[in-house]
């Protein structure tokens, strides 16, 4: 899964999506999750105790399977910044990845759009960073971006360099 540079390119920079949205992915899940143990909470006085076991059991392994898939969806997308372009990398199952490249000559605008007062913490300093060009079909949307901000001055640096 490795990037293709062209020649005399080098990688700058690379961001992954910051980790409180996926805090509440995963608390998305645990609530997902609940309903399911406490129905297997209410009937474990009807189950032998190797019945309950198992249950527990399943619940637990599906639990963590989807964890791990969450996980990796999430953690496997990228923003890397090189000398000559910006390639985004959207997965968007383990399978099926999108990848977006935008040549730093011909991005137009970059647009940054953030939580408001709270994106002054840094635990909810994240949010959309938008890449136009002049083709209308190349736009780079990057969501759950870690300091979109500075994500955005950091393109326009390397841009006027």
């Amino acid at each position: 899964m490795s990037i293709k540079l062209l020649e005399g390119e080098k990688v700058l920079r690379v961001y992954h999506h910051h980790p409180t949205p996926f805090i509440f992915n995963v608390l998305k899940v645990i609530l997902a999750f609940s309903p399911f143990y406490f129905l297997l909470w209410g009937v474990d006085s009807i189950l032998s105790l190797f019945w309950a076991i198992i249950g527990h059991l399943v619940l637990i392994f599906f639990f963590i399977l989807v964890i791990i898939y969450i996980s990796l969806i999430y953690w496997l997308d990228r923003l890397v910044i090189t000398n000559m372009r910006i390639i985004y990398i959207d997965y968007k199952y383990l399978t099926v990845r999108d990848d977006s490249v935008a040549f730093l000559e011909d991005i137009q605008d970059v647009k940054t759009d953030e939580k408001g007062l709270l994106a002054y913490f840094k635990f909810f300093d994240y949010g959309t960073m938008t890449v136009d060009t002049p083709s209308s079909y190349i736009t780079l949307i990057f969501e759950d971006a870690p300091n979109p901000e500075g994500i955005r001055q950091f393109v326009y640096h390397v841009k006027s360099q």
